[in-house]
């Protein structure tokens, strides 16, 4: 058997005929990428049938014919070439491209229902020890997953709720405990934390801790609940995931690490976190939406047609699809913290 050739790094999208099967070419060599036409024959590798679910249904065919998930893209693409495609932010194409400034509502709005909202400049609202404020909403084209920003102050947050949806935080600063359904869990900045559909939590700080919380499907507003109940599910007992150095992933000459996945439960939303140099990424696609926490560094998000400034402590919302460019500019280069769903690998692009 001979080896198979990268037809090309990035996977291809199709959006394929419900119940007609596809032949996807494994060996590299097809020119109707990314189908066969059988010019695999004598190298030993057969093509790959897949059989579409639904009408419409979106899949990511790999290209480099390297995936472990055949026929799709793992991924794996990125580490081929050992160095991350990027662009360059003077290139004369780009000399067009105007900075877009935050509105009134603190967001920087760009192509797509993309955005990049100044958190600081959020208003927010007192309940008790706990100040929050909407960062993502339905009214913002959001269709799966809500952001809000928590900030408490020393002692306990009311104990809170979010319905029948799956609840991560984000600990940005301070230290304390998160109460969980009646199981405590210690946690500090760049900590990852999962709360389960149904469960109740609570925030106890001795001083003040900033965090961000996500939720999937998407919440208008936090729940208040007059006291905690046992709500915990004992199935999967461990909820809070800090940066392990032994955890990275690579992706070519970056890294990330899963902070929210499913080694705790999490089938369905997916938290990592990651660090970018100096540089921008070649302009690129997700078929998951997905929120970026910028926890250090500052930069750039780019989009067709506009830029939007970013600094520690912005959140980016990128819809499904929205082509976009992540710019790093500072020399100690930028550390984000971003939320996916629904989806499972923060890896695949096109």
């Amino acid at each position: 058997m001979t080896d198979p050739v990268i037809a090309r790094y990035k996977p291809y999208y199709h959006e394929l005929e419900g119940g007609k099967t596809y032949l996807w070419c494994a060996c590299g060599r097809s020119q109707s990428q990314p189908f066969c036409d059988g010019s695999h024959r004598g190298t030993g590798i057969l093509p790959v049938k897949y059989t579409a679910k639904a009408a419409g249904e979106e899949v990511l065919f790999c290209g480099c014919k390297h995936t472990a998930d055949k026929p799709f893209c793992d991924g794996t693409h990125n580490n081929l070439k050992g160095i991350y495609d990027t662009d360059d932010p003077d290139a004369p194409e780009y000399a067009h491209i105007p900075v877009v400034p935050a509105g009134n509502d603190a967001k920087a709005r760009l192509d797509g229902g993309c955005f990049v909202c100044s958190v600081a400049d959020l208003a927010t609202t007192t309940e008790g020890a706990l100040s929050w404020a909407p960062i993502i909403t339905v009214a913002d084209g959001a269709n799966h997953q809500a952001q809000f920003y928590f900030a408490v102050a020393p002692g306990r947050s009311p104990v809170i709720g979010f319905g029948d949806r799956h609840v991560v935080l984000l600990l940005t600063a301070g230290h304390g405990e998160i109460d969980i359904g009646g199981r405590r869990f210690a946690v500090g900045p760049n900590t990852g934390v999962y709360v389960r559909p149904g469960e109740l939590f609570q925030i106890r700080v001795k001083s003040a801790l900033t965090a961000f919380v996500s939720t999937g499907p998407l919440a208008v507003a936090p729940e208040w609940h007059p006291k905690m109940s046992n709500t915990f599910d004992t199935a999967h007992p461990e909820r809070a995931v800090g940066i392990d150095e032994a955890k990275r992933q690579s992706m070519a000459d970056r890294f990330f690490q899963m902070l929210v996945d499913k080694s705790v439960g999490s089938d369905l939303v997916t938290q990592f976190i990651g660090e970018i140099p100096l540089s921008k990424a070649v302009p690129h696609r997700h078929l998951y939406e997905e929120s970026l926490v910028v926890i250090k560094g500052e930069g750039f998000m780019w989009t067709e047609y506009g830029k939007a400034a970013v600094n520690a402590g912005d959140v980016i919302f990128l819809p499904r699809k929205q082509l976009h460019s992540l710019e790093c500019t500072d020399p100690g280069g930028m550390l984000v913290a971003g939320l996916i769903y629904p989806g499972d690998n923060p890896s695949i692009n096109y």
